[in-house]
């Protein structure tokens, strides 16, 4: 296991510093800089701001700085908060967008497996039909109109949830449900074609046979090897749902780490969107890890490493 650890952490050192690269030589393909927007401002101030933050250097050496920065830790000063590092504004936005995150994650699993247990196990029935319609629904819907669908009819009409704002724990609700929506369907569908494929296997008649209890036998015998592949989604989906809080958190108007990324795409805040996207490459790639760790909790005959033979 540590050896195969070790070769997937060299890979993904790789990973990081091409992503690293790509990023930083698109930011500066892009016509225009950080500053060129200030209505106003004089040559002379202009190229004093730039020289101050050495954007006025060729392009190699502002590359070289910073991976030696990035080596240090150092995700270097954001060019329109002034004051702030990218590492503070890291530091003090993503925690609210892990929250977000979290409970779209929580209520995608809660309701999204159960969900698909009942639909596999009630097939073609009226469960499994309105199982489908609702999945079809939130994989169709992207997940910008549902929450304004959520804002209107919860908040404007029925006055029961805050439109926005991330204040208490019903502020909380409708964007983790709007977050949530697209990746609880996909866990449901999942669950629901592996189940059917479980219960279907020589061990689960036989358990029948033996008289178990109809609980037992989904939970304890078929649940546990039908979750295979929805872990395989699972990591990819717990980074997508953080990185793609960006939308949600500007609808609900939350002072996450994605309105900040957005922000920065408008202002061309250089280091902020290098920063960000280095940050949520990071996690995407830690989550993939993860995943292939648990695989052999849940399947014994699954080894790990064996992928790669």
């Amino acid at each position: 296991m540590l050896n195969y650890l070790g070769k997937r952490l060299i890979n993904s050192i790789i990973v990081l510093w091409i992503v690293m690269t790509v990023t930083f030589l698109l930011m500066h393909a892009i016509p225009g800089g950080p500053f060129t927007a200030e209505k106003n401002l004089p040559p002379a101030v202009q190229a004093n701001i730039e020289a101050r933050y050495k954007l006025n250097d060729p392009l190699s050496t502002q590359y070289k700085d910073y991976v030696e920065n990035i080596l240090h830790g150092d995700l270097g000063p954001s060019f329109k908060y002034v004051g702030r590092s990218v590492n503070d504004i890291i530091g003090e936005s993503f925690p609210v967008s892990f929250e977000l995150g979290m409970e779209a994650i929580l209520i995608s699993l809660l309701l999204g497996i159960p969900a698909g247990v009942l639909a596999a196990y009630r097939r073609n029935n009226w469960q499994d039909r309105t199982v489908n319609l609702l999945t079809t629904i939130g994989i169709a819907v992207p997940g910008f109109v549902l929450a304004a669908l959520m804002v209107e009819i919860f908040a404007m009409k029925l006055g029961l949830l805050p439109a926005a704002m991330w204040i208490d724990w019903k502020s909380r609700i409708l964007p983790a449900f709007a977050l949530a929506a697209m990746p609880m369907a996909f866990i449901t569908r999942l669950t629901r074609s592996s189940m059917l494929e479980v219960l279907g296997q020589d061990y689960i008649k036989t358990a029948k046979a033996k008289g178990l209890g109809t609980s037992y036998i989904l939970f304890k015998h078929a649940l546990p090897n039908a979750l295979i592949p929805v872990v395989t989604y699972v990591g990819p989906m717990v980074a997508s749902i953080l990185t793609g809080s960006f939308v949600i958190e500007t609808i609900f108007a939350i002072p996450g780490l994605g309105s900040y990324f957005v922000t920065s795409i408008y202002n061309r805040d250089y280091t902020v969107i290098l920063g960000v996207t280095i940050f949520y490459s990071a996690i995407i790639i830690l989550m993939n890890m993860i995943v292939d760790i648990i695989y052999p909790m849940l399947d014994p005959r699954i080894k790990i490493g064996e992928k790669e033979d």
